[in-house]
């Protein structure tokens, strides 16, 4: 009985640990990284409407999605756009810059 329970408890111990060591950037969802990184300048709604934002003369993103594919848009979150935005390819990894990108283009949809 003594064994089953410690190896109970190192199996648990275990699968704790495992979930806890996964990146973080797996963990979030792209609302919540957009949220994060994209908002100073482009805002939670997307529009640009920021300080950082009307500084950079960012497009709202009404514009924004009439003029540039899905492709395009993840190129840019992939390498970045010089001078002003990072490249968030290596950071967020392939998926995560597609459901950014797809969460992005959903704020078009909104009023």
């Amino acid at each position: 009985m003594k064994g089953t329970i410690l190896t109970c408890t190192t199996a648990a111990a275990l699968i704790l640990a495992m979930l806890s060591s996964r990146p973080a950037a797996q963990a979030k969802t792209a609302a919540s990284i957009y949220a994060d990184k994209c908002t100073t300048c482009h805002g939670a709604d997307g529009k640009g409407q920021t300080a950082k934002g009307k500084k950079l003369k960012v497009k709202d993103v009404h514009e924004t999605v009439k003029k540039l594919t899905v492709a395009q848009m993840e190129e840019i979150v992939t390498k970045g756009k010089d001078p002003d935005m990072d490249a968030f390819g290596k950071e967020l990894g392939a998926d995560m810059v597609k459901q950014i990108t797809a969460y992005y283009r959903t704020l078009a949809d909104k009023k």
